[in-house]
Order: C-alpha cells, then structure tokens, then sequence
C-alpha cells in the first residue's frame, strides 16, 4: 500500500469539484463521497501530488505496487477506472493525460489547503514561512547548489536576469533548501507589489519581525539585526532600487550575521554584491531529435507544460525539431517557453511555431497569478515603465537589428545625431544593466542583442512611436554603407565568411528597402554590396531575388557601371546554380561580358567567361563551351597570370573531354596540373566551383574512357575529399555528381550509393535544385542497374522534366541511356527504342558528344530486344560505335560496344572473329581488371569458341 497520506496528513487537495483527503482515503464531489479502489486511490493521490509532472509507468508501478512485479496492463486498468470516477474527457474536463511512450500526467490545477481544526485555537502568531517551492523544477539544480555556496561564503548574492528567466522561482528552491543552514530563520520579502520606495524598509522590518519600528527608521532596524544570523530574501527589486540599495547596503556592513539574497532585474550596484546573472534553460543550438526532449531543460519544460495544458500527441523527430527552434525563438526563458507550451493543445506543435513568429505570443495568457506574469507583454511592459525617456527611445529603435549589433552599429542607428558618444554608451550601459539588452565578447569589439521576444515587443513600441520608417531607413543606410557591404565586385564572394552575422540585418534592410515604404535607391546600392555576400553563404535563391529586385529599380545613372556589373554577375551565378539555365542567365553573362570590357574589368571579365563556358556546357552545346574555353584561354594570355592560365588549360580539357576528343582532354588537363604543380597556386574558383576540382572530375571521366579505371577512381576520390573539405556546397554537388558516375561504370554500386545519397542530401539542404536533379538521375541508373527498374524509370522521368524546365541538358544522354535500359528490363522495347533513337539523332546533329558511342551500344541492344531479325542493324551500329571510340581514344566505350557485338557474331557462328576483336581491346587494358566490364569480357574470352556455339545451339534447341 502507498504510504503518500503520512505527508499530507493535514491537507485537503481540491481540483475542479474535487476535494482529495489523504489521511482518510476519502473523495468527495461537492459534499457526496465517491466510491474508489485502493490501488486506484493510491495511484490518484501520486498523481495529484506532482501535479504537471509526467510520472512513468514504472515510477507509479514502484510507489503503488511496492515489491510487487506487475503488468502495465493493470495500470492502464486503475487509470482507466479514475478517469471514469473524475468524469475525464466529459463537457471538456480534462484531468489525466497519457504521454505517449512516457507514463501519465495530472493536468488539471490543483489547490491545498489545512483542515480546519475542531479544537479551540492558540493565539494567532506571526509566522515567517516562505512561499511554497515547486514540486518539480526542471534544469535548476546546478544553480540551486551553486547559490547556496555563495550565499553562505559571500552573503549576499543578487539573482539577476531578464524578466521571466525563472529568478522568483529559484531563490525559493534556494530559501527551501537552506533552511536547515539558516534553522528556519529565512524571511522573504516580496516587494513586486510595492509602488513606493518608501515603503521597502517597513516591509522588511515587518518580515524579520521588528515591530517597534517608525515610518522609515532604518536605525532600529539595523539594531534589532546586528547579532542575529537570518537570511534574507529580498524579491523583485527593480522597480524600488534606489531604496533597496541603500538599505542592503547597511545591513551588510552593520549586520554581520545576515545574508542576503536578491533577485532583480538590474545589479543593486552596492559594496558587497556578488552578481549571479541567471542563464536560460539549456536547449540544443542545432538540429534536434525527440531524444533530446529527455535531455535538454527548455525542451522538458515544453513537453510538460504542453501535456498540462492537454496535449498528448506522439513526439517524433520532426516534431522535436519544431519544439527546438520555438525554445531558441523563445531564448529559453522558462516564463516564454510556459506561455507557449501551454496552447500547444490549441494549435498544435507546428501551429504555435508559426503564430510565435507573428508577435502573437506577446498576448498569450498564461497561469501565473502575479500581474506581471500574465502575458509576456505584462512581463516587459514591467521592465518597459521603469525606463527612462531616452532608455525607452533606444531600446525601440535597437528592435530593428536581427542579429547581434556592435556599440558602433547602434550608435548610428539609435543615437540622436547630436547626441554625445558618452551620453549614449551609459544608455547602452543602463540596458544591459536591466537585463534588457544582452552584451557578449565579440572579437576585438563587444557585441549585444536583444533576446527576440524583447525585441518583438520593442517592435510594437518602436511602432506606437511612429519611428518605425525613419530609423529603418537609418538601418538600411548603415548596412548599404557598411565595410563588408561595400561592392567591390562579385569576386568579393571568394573572401571569407565572417560577414555572415551581417545577413540578417541586410536582409532585413533590404526587405524594407523595396517595400511600398521603403527607398529602393538604397536596396539597389545595398543589393549590389550583399549580393557576394549570399552567394559566399550559398543563399542563392535569395541573391537571385534581390539581384533581380535590384536590377528592375536602377536608375540611369547606375546602369553601365561597377554596380550594374556586380548585379548582373551576382544575377547570373545565382540563377544558374539555383534555378537552373534560363534566358535569363544568358542574358545576365552576355550583359556582364559587355559591361566588364567596356569598363576593362579584366578580372570579372575572367570570372564571365568561364561562367559563358559553363553555361554552354550545361546546356549540351559542347562546341560553344570549346568557344568559350578558348576565348577564355586567349584572354588568360593577354592579361591573366599563372592561375588564370592553368584554369585555360582545365577549360579546354573539360570543354574537348564533353566533345570526345579524350586524349587532348588527358593532355590539357594534365598540364594545366602540371603548371598548377610547379607555381603553388592556391584555389582556383571561377563562377561558382572550383577549377582544379573540375578538372579532376573530368581527368577522372577521360581517364576511365581512355581505358584507366583504377586512376580515374583514384582521381575522382581525391577530388569528393577535397571538396568536402572547402565545404562548398556547389563544387560538392559536381564532383559527387561525376564521381557517382565513375563508380557506377566501373559497377561499384555500393560506393555509388553513397555518394549519391550525399549529393541528394546535400542539395536539398542548399535547394541546389538542379543537383538535386541529378542526383535523381544516378539514383535512376544505380536502381536501373541493380534491377529496381519500376523506381529507376520514376527517378529518371522526374529528373528529365526538372533538368528540361530549367534548360539543363548536359545528362540527357546518361538519362535517354539508362531510361532505354530501363524500359527494355520492363518489357517495352518500341519505347525504348524511340528514345534512344531519337537521343542518338540529337548526338548527331550537334556539335558532338563524348556519349555517343555508349548511345549506338545501346541502340543496337534496344534493335536485338525487339526482334533478333533486327541483328544487321544492331551491328551496324555496334561497328559505328567501336569506330567512334576508337577514334575518340576510348577504350571504355570501345570493351561495352565490343562485348555486345561478341555476344551477336557468336550466336551467328562467327566466334573466332568476335575472340579476335574483343581480346585485341581487352589486351589494350594494364588496369582495373576487377571492374565490370573488364571481369565481363574476360569472362566471355575464358570460353572457348566451340564452348559459345553449343551453348547456343542447346540453347535454341531447348527454347
């Protein structure tokens, strides 16, 4: 049986029309008594004594079935049979929640109070009790430990915090727990209710129990404490402070025996006071599973508040995460998180993340009874009255920064214009002082910020003053005007990062900027100097939109110049890589290549050629990128230097690899390494990427092509591991694009789904829409190929409408191709055929491709499928691909197309011929001999010919 009645002997328990009697294991409804069973009873009054904790089944198993092993089946049952007793769930009352996955939880508000006594009473004595503590507090021990230390070995101790950082709450757990220290001798003083100064010293005397004290006689009351050892709390001294301090500070050096502890707002400033600034509850600082709502404080506290307030569906990892980023929207602050969690069953998880944002949660009521601690609102407007006029002015106009700001970035937005530096940073001084503005070591300069909730309700205040456009436009101002801001060109997006806790407030700026009442002349100047910037953060849709923003909202004076030129740069980088090719990328580069040689900006002319080269050779028009890589290599000469000729060399490389002219590809490739080698050159980044890993992914290509599989592995490795290192999300997605691709051929499928299922992931969290795409397209052929044929066709048909929407043609081979072998393992050949068909005529007409031999190979597969009478086609075609492999020094394609073919002139008889022609390609190979295609032929060469011919025959015969 549960021994819980023996500590609240004393003690009725109401909860809506409830009254609980412990020591008589009694309940009753209004006046009627209400049958209830042992366990049953026993398991209501654990519940009732915790009330908003969640018990677990196993704790309520070990208080009501002490040394006795049950099923939770039983506990399900007891619960069951309370709740049909309560009525729970009828006309909306709810008493008992179940949380998923963790035990029960009582939810409904509860209130103790003694029996009245029948026997006459004593007379009445003043007693000094301390407020009752929490039955549970969630992420405090550290700080309750910590404070009593300090408050026995320094005395006196001020909690300082913003409002609703849980400082009330905590010096009762410390009172409670240091009553032993103190033997009973603990006097709190609340003094949030007081509205004048003056009445702090009678307050006290009362509380420590002097009586003969006058109207302010500070005196008697420092005599009546001299010898005695209390410990007094002074609570909420913020708006009474002037008279607070002098008053603390006498008893400390007057009264040697008394310890004090405050909480406030602000530091009291007196001799003596140790600071104890209160943290916030932990929370994760980035993603979040639903094991961390175990683990991190701000997150249980959510979880218990949300499941009092009646919410009771299950967590998952999605789920988490929200509850995450609401506890960092809310800064931990345990009063914000409380307000919110407890409408989570209103609005949901996801709903109450959304309405956060929209201010919404200042109003939200909460439980607490203090005034002050109604709503969030209620909580600032209490910080908010005790400012001063220009402390007021400042903290609205600080509202417009979003991330933290340094004394400078406030002074020009904040600060009047005549105002004196001094005079300014002692208000800045006096806000952090009132725990309404955060300061953090930032460097060489201090940095601060306001806690979002703070600064939503400056917000709102900064509004009602109708200054909310004037010092907006200040905002703007300064970032457009900002060293890290300036336009230097869009080469300045290869600098490093550390401008990225200014994009915040650029965004913010130019939000403003281009709205109905903002200044678009400021958004263009302040577009062209942040455009580098999101593209150095791999924001790329966003640099596309204000590039374009920036671009309709030039004026005349602007156009032809630096600025212009830096747009439409910015524009044309952004566009490509977010978005995919469009005529609008086209247009961008050529309007840049005109604006860069009028100007003689030759290096962004350097950077818009290679971006020309680029964008014809994601379109398939690998002539034009020749065109480009050799207009770029001319001008590399003219002017360039080292770097800018060893990225000439890459280009052309690239651009004759994508042509089929692999052993000029090997050569330029190789010496631009080579060059590279011998001049140290650091990164080589040019529109986006990075050259040199561009180039190992397309030496890797020519490599495997030009019968080299082992060093194109090798190669494509070192260039994924180099990229993975740089971190840029763009060069990543290329090389495990082509390096997926590698593998693939060589038939590594587990390496190549690895790096593909790195490439899906990480274009999804960049929204690299094109890469996404083709991380879709060698999701396809890995499927096709492992014979998961119905989800390849589906990847493959999805990525093709994306790749074509966005005019990005480069893997339409590799697409038709493995679409073709797809179609035929599902039994429709006609299909198959018409697009490889239709492929190898686009190959055909253009200007080339290195993928037109595989094409042929796979035509002639498609013909054999649909009918072996198509067997003269079929060759024809295999010899037109072994002849343009051979003639594009491709020995990989030349072993695919020559397997097939020994396959089709053995079955007509003429095995020697097709021993001769295979083994003559597979005697060309010195590497890689455990590569597919490689264990393939040796396979087919390792039969002897008369073998071939009568498994055919047999094999006729038995069909």
């Amino acid at each position: 049986m549960l021994d819980l009645a023996n500590s609240c002997t004393n003690d009725v328990v109401t909860f809506g029309p409830f009254r609980l009697f412990a020591a008589e294991r009694l309940l009753k409804k209004n006046d009627e008594s209400l049958p209830i069973d042992g366990r049953a009873f026993d398991l209501l009054i654990a519940l009732v004594e915790r009330p908003g904790e969640t018990l677990t089944h196993k704790q309520l198993m070990a208080q009501v079935w002490t040394g006795v092993t049950v099923e939770e089946a039983n506990l399900r049952v007891h619960i069951a049979a309370i709740r049909k007793v309560l009525g729970d769930g009828r006309n909306g009352a709810r008493y008992i929640t179940n949380v998923a996955g963790r035990g029960y939880c009582f939810v409904a508000p509860t209130h103790r109070q003694l029996k009245q006594s029948t026997t006459a009473s004593s007379p009445s004595v003043k007693k000094r009790t301390l407020p009752p503590k929490l039955r549970r507090m969630i992420g405090r021990d550290e700080n309750i430990d910590a404070l009593q230390s300090m408050i026995v070995t320094k005395r006196f101790v001020s909690i300082v915090g913003p409002g609703g950082i849980g400082k009330t709450t905590l010096v009762i757990a410390v009172a409670h727990a240091m009553m032993n220290e103190f033997d009973d001798t603990i006097c709190f003083v609340d003094l949030s209710s007081l509205k004048d100064g003056a009445l702090v010293i009678p307050a006290v005397a009362s509380a420590v129990g002097y009586h003969a004290q006058t109207q302010g006689s500070l005196a008697g009351l420092l005599t009546f404490l001299t010898e005695r050892r209390i410990l007094l709390v002074l609570d909420s001294c913020e708006h009474v402070v002037d008279a607070v301090a002098p008053l603390v500070d006498s008893l400390f050096q007057t009264a040697p025996f008394v310890h004090i502890i405050a909480t406030s707002r602000e530091p009291l400033q007196v001799s003596g006071e140790h600071l104890y600034w209160l943290p916030p509850l932990g929370f994760p600082l980035n993603e979040a599973t639903s094991g961390d709502l175990l683990v991190f404080p701000a997150l249980q506290l959510f979880m218990e508040r949300a499941a009092a307030g009646g919410y009771d569906a299950d967590i998952g990892d999605d789920d988490a995460r929200i509850v995450a980023n609401v506890c960092r929207q809310l800064d931990g602050v345990p009063l914000a998180i409380e307000l919110i969690a407890g409408h989570a069953s209103q609005y949901g998880i996801r709903g109450v993340s959304e309405l956060i944002s929209d201010r919404l949660a200042l109003f939200w009521l909460g439980r607490r009874k203090a005034s002050r601690h109604q709503t969030l609102r209620a909580t600032l407007d209490w910080s908010y009255d005790l400012l001063s006029e220009d402390e007021k002015k400042v903290l609205c106009r600080l509202s417009l920064f979003v991330d933290p700001f340094t004394l400078q970035a406030a002074q020009a937005v904040a600060a009047e214009s005549n105002e004196p530096t001094s005079a300014f940073i002692n208000i800045i001084t006096k806000l952090v002082d009132k725990s309404l503005l955060m300061a953090s070591p930032g460097g060489d300069k201090s940095l601060y910020r306001l806690l979002d909730t703070t600064r939503n309700y400056a917000a709102l205040k900064l509004a009602e003053r109708n200054e909310e456009c004037t010092i907006a436009r200040r905002h703007a101002l300064y970032f457009s005007e900002h060293p890290l801001v300036t336009p230097h060109g869009f080469l300045q997006s290869q600098c490093s990062s550390n401008h990225s806790p200014l994009l915040g407030d650029v965004r913010a700026a130019l939000q403003w900027s281009f709205s109905p009442s903002g200044d678009a002349s400021i958004g263009v100047t302040l577009g062209a100097g942040a455009a580098p910037l999101f593209l150095n953060s791999s924001m790329l849709s966003e640099c596309q939109q204000w590039c374009q923003k920036a671009i309709s909202a030039l004026g005349e004076s602007d156009r032809g110049t630096q600025r212009e030129l830096t747009l439409q740069a910015s524009l044309a980088m952004s566009s490509m890589f977010a978005q995919g090719d469009s005529r609008e990328v086209a247009g961008a580069l050529e309007r840049g290549i005109s604006l860069a040689e009028a100007l003689r900006e030759t290096e962004q002319l350097m950077h818009l050629l290679a971006g020309r080269n680029l964008l014809r050779m994601r379109a398939g028009d690998f002539a034009g990128a020749l065109a480009a890589a050799v207009q770029y290599s001319a001008a590399a000469a003219e002017f360039g230097g080292p770097r800018e000729k060893v990225v000439g060399e890459w280009m052309l490389g690239g651009s004759h690899h994508l042509l089929g002219n692999q052993a000029e590809a090997q050569q330029h490739y190789e010496r631009g390494f080579e060059r590279a080698a011998a001049t140290a050159l650091g990164r080589s980044q040019y529109f986006g990427f990075d050259h040199e890993l561009w180039a190992r992914v397309g030496l890797s290509r020519a490599l495997w092509l030009r019968g080299f599989p082992c060093r194109a592995a090798e190669f494509s490795q070192s260039g994924i591991e180099f990229a993975r290192r740089e971190g840029n999300p763009v060069t990543l997605s290329i090389c495990l694009i082509y390096g997926a691709e590698i593998f693939l051929w060589r038939g590594d499928e587990h390496v190549a789904a690895a790096l593909i299922d790195e490439l899906i992931a990480g274009a999804e969290k960049h929204s690299l829409v094109p890469y996404h795409a083709c991380g879709l397209v060698r999701l396809g052929e890995l499927l096709v190929a492992r014979g998961e044929t119905s989800a390849g066709i589906a990847h493959l048909r999805r990525a093709r409408s994306i790749l074509a929407a966005e005019r990005n043609y480069i893997l339409f081979p590799a697409i038709s191709r493995a679409l073709a072998e797809g179609l035929l393992r599902e039994g429709e050949p006609e299909e198959a055929l018409d697009l490889i068909e239709d492929a190898v005529t686009k190959a055909e007409r253009g200007s080339g491709t290195f993928e037109l031999p595989d094409l042929l190979r796979t035509s002639a597969k498609t013909l054999l499928a649909l009918s072996p009478q198509h067997w003269t086609a079929a060759e024809k075609s295999l010899m037109t691909s072994i002849n343009l492999a051979r003639k594009q020094s491709s020995p990989g394609w030349e072993l695919r197309s020559a397997i097939l073919l020994f396959r089709l002139w053995t079955d007509q008889g003429r095995a020697d011929a097709a021993r001769d022609m295979l083994a003559d390609i597979y005697g060309r190979y010195t590497e890689g001999f455990e590569t597919a295609d490689l264990r393939a032929a040796r396979a087919l060469l390792s039969t002897s010919a008369s073998d071939q011919v009568r498994l055919h025959r047999s094999g006729c015969r038995a069909s």
